[in-house]
């Protein structure tokens, strides 16, 4: 595609995004599923463009759409609102990956004869929920905070299991041996350090803030931070992701610690992102989100119907499970009707390709087999997600739903106030 092609393609795909996003308020069609398909309209189908086409910067543009995410939802996270979430997410997250681990390395096994090393490493990379597709979804949804927390933090979790038991298990392939000590002080090692730098990078930057306004064009200087910062714990070997979550995390509830040192250092008021700051975040989120998707769409390959014919029963299989993970490991404090979207939201995404190609890389045994079952999963459950989020709306599906999450409250859940609705009012 021509230069001047591939540019009307951009501002077309932003009217479109705008225009998705109005039409899911009527119909329920989410715009993550729209947008997927005209990737795999100009991708796989027609042949206008290629994942190949983007080089090395696919990769770096699908990184910093999920940094960006993870930051803006950790913003929203109120510290009530963790504490009421976080023991029920930590249950949710081990029952969930634990179910989707057993029935995708079980379907891996079966359906493409893969070892059991080989099928248990394909279960741990599609073990988790992406965080790039969860957390715009639950904002469309409108979902209540604890059930949107829930998830904000399960995907974020579900990310740092699935990226330390692949790379372990990857390694078993290597040598031939699991060191399960390592395992486990390295998974300890991620959460917690991750937690505690992006935390205090948060402190660091409120502190800095104030004076980043005075200069001119500094708008982006909280996400430059959030790079720099992300990159820096990705390069020591800890979690970004994690990092990412707790800095937002912090940043937004930074008003609600009493430290001298910050009190003394700028008046409470200039120490987290005011209302143009958020107005501004939202906005280059938005525009990322859209070509995401798009480049989820043009990344799937279309000609190996077996293989995609596996990852259809590999994602039919894991949203047989997801129900049963919500039920037992969702707080019941989470209103059923929250608890129904739940238990239709497993999707995949960025960390499942990413850690699919580390096999191919290195050399393994049916690697390539591993990675495309991987992206079919992952187009799969996409799709799936957000399907059934429009069928629980329209049909008998979601009396189903209603009916297997009927341990949960019938009430509704408080009402949020969303940022843009506070910009808006502003």
């Amino acid at each position: 595609m021509h230069v001047e092609g591939v540019i009307a393609l951009v501002g077309a795909l932003i009217f479109l995004a705008h225009f998705f996003t109005a039409l899911f308020s009527r119909t329920r069609i989410p715009d993550v599923l729209l947008l997927i398909l005209i990737g795999l309209l100009i991708g796989p189908v027609l042949h206008l463009t290629t994942r190949a086409s983007f080089g090395k910067v696919g990769p770096v543009f699908t990184t910093i759409t999920l940094v960006l995410l993870l930051f803006e939802g950790g913003l929203d996270l109120g510290i009530d609102t963790l504490r009421k979430s976080l023991r029920g997410t930590l249950v949710l997250t081990l029952l969930s990956f634990a179910f989707t681990v057993l029935v995708a390395s079980f379907a891996g096994w079966r359906l493409a004869h893969l070892s059991f090393l080989q099928s248990v490493t394909l279960g741990v990379i599609v073990g988790g929920t992406s965080p790039a597709v969860v957390i715009p979804l639950a904002a469309q949804l409108r979902m209540g905070q604890q059930a949107s927390a829930t998830l904000f933090l399960e995907s974020a979790f579900g990310d740092v299991l699935s990226i330390i038991i692949t790379l372990a298990l990857v390694d078993a392939q290597q040598i031939g041996k699991l060191r399960l000590g390592s395992l486990m002080g390295s998974l300890v090692a991620s959460l917690l350090f991750a937690t505690v730098i992006g935390a205090a990078s948060a402190f660091v930057w409120s502190m800095l803030l104030h004076r980043m306004r005075n200069f001119k064009h500094a708008s982006f200087s909280t996400a430059a931070f959030l790079f720099l910062m992300y990159g820096l714990v990705e390069y020591v070997g800890f979690s970004g992701p994690i990092s990412a979550l707790v800095f937002g995390a912090t940043l937004g509830n930074i008003t609600h610690f009493r430290i001298s040192i910050l009190r003394s250092s700028a008046p409470v008021e200039s120490i987290g992102l005011n209302l143009e700051e958020r107005a501004f975040l939202s906005e280059v989120v938005f525009l990322l989100k859209t070509f995401f998707f798009v480049y989820i769409g043009l990344s799937v390959e279309l000609t190996q119907r077996r293989l995609m014919a596996s990852g259809l029963a590999i994602t039919a299989l894991i949203y047989f499970v997801r129900p049963l993970s919500v039920r037992l490991g969702a707080s019941r404090a989470i209103p059923r009707a929250d608890a129904s979207r739940m238990a239709a939201l497993a999707p995949k995404g960025l960390a499942a390709a990413v850690l699919a190609s580390i096999g191919v890389e290195q050399n393994l045994p049916n690697a390539f087999l591993v990675q495309n079952l991987v992206y079919s999963v992952i187009l799969f459950t996409i799709i799936l997600a957000t399907v059934l989020v429009f069928l629980q709306d329209r049909t008998p599906i979601g009396r189903l739903y209603d009916r297997l999450m009927a341990c949960f409250t019938a009430g509704l859940a408080p009402a949020d106030t969303p940022v843009e609705a506070q910009i808006t009012a502003g």
